[in-house]
């Protein structure tokens, strides 16, 4: 949705199917039924790269450099030069410049050991 400014800079880099919306609308449905909405401005700086499926929500700005990890939903400002992601995004980790030197990492396989199971419980657990 585009009711509101999106500014985008330069030499950033979007992935496939991103949303960037700089509206929404009340939560009461009382407050809403004429379409009622606000507009906020979003802002992605210089040399960000947002990934695959992200959603950027209204009055949000993403700094400098930054990298928004796939799927994220983003409905807070994100500082320059860090790792976000997460629903909703948080910051990950900041990128340093240990990240110039880079290379193919392959995924990691998944265990089929591990499972969502709670731990089992221990002896102080157990005798309450």
């Amino acid at each position: 949705m585009d009711d509101g400014p999106i500014t985008i800079g330069n030499n950033v880099m979007f992935a496939p199917h991103v949303t960037i919306t700089a509206t929404g609308h009340p939560l009461h449905p009382a407050a809403r039924p004429h379409g009622e909405q606000f507009s906020a401005p979003v802002v992605i700086e210089d040399y960000v790269w947002v990934g695959s499926n992200v959603t950027i929500l209204p009055g949000v700005t993403i700094g400098k450099g930054s990298v928004i990890a796939a799927g994220a939903v983003v409905a807070a400002n994100v500082p320059p030069m860090v790792v976000a992601g997460g629903v909703p995004a948080r910051i990950l980790r900041e990128i340093t410049e240990a990240d110039r030197e880079w290379h193919y990492k392959a995924p990691r396989t998944l265990s089929a050991t591990a499972t969502t199971a709670p731990a089992p419980a221990t002896t102080k657990e157990t005798a309450r």
